[in-house]
């Protein structure tokens, strides 16, 4: 079954492909930059308006409801099993985060300490998981979505959690291509989920853009990782000193 966020996702996409900016098409459908961006935003159209976007750049309904139509019936998730049979193989693991970053099986013998028919085997696993499909001359094709996630506190999230923190956060994070920000405030209920919505939109956004670079050439393409984090949270010093009557923390932390 189809929902109108998906159908607004693979209109986005199209849009993207076709080099239409919102400008373009605020334009074109006679509206203001910004109303568009939060109408796109808020996913939040009506029938007239989706036609007239349709008329303006000359998309066919059909092609953005069988893109939409084949997102659907793929995988946003694994199952608990599924993560920890991947989890439980470091190989395994690296061959499904490779796949995922649309590596070829030479590429991932390039860079890694593995052979082609290593490479191979854990394609095999990886398709009898229901993680890919395996296709002749060894190509892959994914058969999860682009709003891919692992389980939240699943064995591979927890397995980063207890492994990987140290040493993803092991940095001053001021070299090139790094950045965090430690951002302490206090918001109301309602701005806190604003927030969170945006940040949940900035990884599907980081999600998207992992998508079309795709297309890239390898050697032109880097490995980055990405983390959001917020919660009501102070420093343990700060909550000592709380007084008795003081509940809950009330700050907010991103980073």
């Amino acid at each position: 079954m189809l929902h109108a966020t998906t159908l607004v996702d693979s209109l986005k996409r199209e849009l993207k492909a076709r080099g239409i900016t919102y400008a373009d098409l605020a334009a074109r459908i006679g509206m203001s930059e910004a109303s568009v961006k939060r109408m796109f935003s808020q996913k939040n159209f009506t029938l007239q308006r989706l036609d007239e976007i349709l008329k303006a750049t000359e998309i066919d309904f059909r092609d953005i409801a069988l893109i939409a139509h084949d997102e659907s019936r793929l995988i946003s998730e694994l199952s608990f099993a599924q993560e920890k049979e991947i989890i439980g193989d470091t190989k395994l693991f690296l061959i499904a985060v490779s796949v995922l970053n649309h590596l070829t099986v030479d590429q991932i013998v390039q860079t890694y300490q593995v052979t082609d028919a290593e490479v191979v085997k854990y394609l095999i696993r990886l398709d009898k998981i229901g993680f890919i499909e395996l296709m002749p001359n060894n190509r892959v094709k994914l058969l999860v979505s682009r709003t891919f996630r692992w389980i939240p506190n699943g064995p591979i999230q927890n397995h980063f959690r207890e492994q990987a923190y140290s040493d993803y956060l092991e940095s001053k994070f001021d070299g090139d291509h790094e950045v965090m920000r430690l951002v302490n405030v206090m918001l109301s209920k309602r701005s806190i989920a604003a927030l969170l919505d945006r940040l949940k939109q900035v990884a599907r956004e980081f999600s998207q853009q992992h998508q079309e670079d795709a297309k890239l050439p390898y050697d032109d393409r880097y490995s980055i990782s990405f983390m959001l984090a917020a919660r009501p949270w102070m420093p343990k010093g700060f909550k000592e000193l709380l007084r008795p009557r003081q509940a809950t923390p009330k700050l907010v932390r991103p980073k």
